[in-house]
């Protein structure tokens, strides 16, 4: 019988918005029963940006399948005490509120711990201990202050966001290495443990080539770049790869605003690259045949590389490239990529069928274990799971359940 990497493993999910839910959705993925707690009038994200009227918004639904649902009033006393007993059956508890919020509610580090010694707190929060941590955090603004907007561009233009989204999604990707962590070490010490991750430090992570810039900028001009000039500071690339290799992206056919390739000029490409874009010629030449003689001249290689690809269709641009084994990528617009039958394959792009909206499509889980198979269900309703939760595993009455839900407990 095939079982889940986190089978048995009960996560208490009190996250909303973005960074939360999207590390409970890959729990939940990798077998977890992920309990999402909301207050009786649910997820803000359920009504937000709505596409069809009256029923959960895509927001809502691509980051919570595969969960459960119960409301509670946790401002309640007997909300608090209904807390405290999942709590209790609990391995991981997961919040995402403003700094504070949770230890208002009375539930503290210390008293979680009294509850439950074995519990895995995580929690996620825009910014680490210091004169930040009170900033209300966005996805954007820890972009802005991790280092990815002032690294993102052109070199004429202003700081820009990227629309992955590194500072909501790419933290809850770092808060699940951290619980998945402290559930091993738990197996040795019994003990749970306090899991703290920031959204500026987890987009900081991720911008960590461009600290090794910064370093390596004292000792001159980085040569893999195509800015003209450089002042203390690591400047905006435009589509510069960032890596040993020099990239870009260079215009195809028929000139639509997706219409391009990423190309990589590996020196053991240089060769085959001129015989494809009509100047063999290059391939000998002193003034070109280098990588050393290439980088002070990389804005003029592309525009080459360019002059060719112009002419035909970006997948047409592919097929000639990977057949000489030329690192490269189209650009795939959303369109595209939500259409594209190997990320169905892959199941990566996934339909799923909810009650109220019809089918939608969802991102898939991109992590793929041989004895974890994953099955993507429906998210909840807005409290689906209350009374099978609240009476079937916390042993409630049927009336007082009827009492709870008149007097807004949940």
């Amino acid at each position: 019988m095939t079982t889940k990497a986190l089978e048995g493993i009960r996560v208490l999910d009190m996250t909303h918005v973005q960074s939360g839910p999207s590390a409970t959705q890959l729990l939940a993925w990798l077998g977890a029963d992920v309990v999402k707690v909301e207050a009786p009038g649910g997820d803000i994200t359920r009504g937000q940006l709505r596409d069809v009227p009256d029923v959960d918004s895509l927001y809502f639904t691509m980051l919570n399948c595969n969960k459960r649902s119960v409301t509670l009033n946790t401002k309640t006393e007997r909300g608090k005490e209904i807390l405290t007993a999942l709590i209790e059956r609990s391995d991981v508890l997961v919040e995402n509120f403003a700094p504070g919020a949770v230890d208002r509610m009375g539930f503290t580090w210390e008293r979680i711990r009294q509850i439950n010694p074995r519990i895995v707190y995580a929690s996620i929060k825009g910014f680490g201990e210091g004169p930040y941590t009170g900033f209300k955090a966005y996805e954007v603004v820890a972009q802005a202050m991790g280092g990815s907007m002032a690294t993102t561009g052109f070199q004429d233009g202003p700081p820009m966001a990227t629309g992955a989204q590194i500072g909501d999604s790419g933290t809850g990707v770092h808060a699940v290495a951290g619980i998945l962590a402290a559930l091993f070490q738990r197996e040795r010490t019994g003990r749970g443990q306090r899991v703290n991750v920031a959204m500026q430090h987890a987009v900081l992570n991720l911008c960590r080539v461009k600290l090794r810039d910064q370093q390596r900028l004292a000792h001159g001009p980085l040569a893999e770049y195509p800015n003209d000039d450089f002042t203390d500071e690591v400047p905006r690339s435009g589509n510069a790869s960032g890596g040993g290799q020099p990239g870009w992206a260079v215009r195809c056919a028929p000139g639509g605003p997706n219409d391009y390739v990423y190309v990589i000029v590996q020196p053991v490409g240089w060769p085959p690259l001129t015989a494809l874009i009509g100047r063999p010629e290059l391939a000998a030449d002193p003034e070109w045949a280098t990588p050393e003689a290439r980088l002070p001249k990389l804005a003029k290689m592309f525009q080459l590389i360019e002059e060719w690809t112009s002419t035909l269709p970006k997948w047409e641009v592919l097929e000639r490239l990977n057949s000489h084994n030329i690192p490269c990528g189209p650009i795939l617009s959303t369109r595209e990529i939500i259409e594209d039958r190997s990320l169905a394959d892959n199941e990566m792009i996934v339909e799923v069928d909810h009650p109220e909206r019809g089918t939608f499509t969802t991102v898939g889980n991109p992590l793929k274990l041989s004895d974890s198979p994953v099955h993507i269900t429906t998210p909840p309703l807005l409290g689906q799971h209350t009374e099978e939760i609240l009476i079937g595993e916390l042993g409630l009455g049927h009336e007082e359940l009827r009492l709870l839900r008149s007097s807004g407990v949940i």
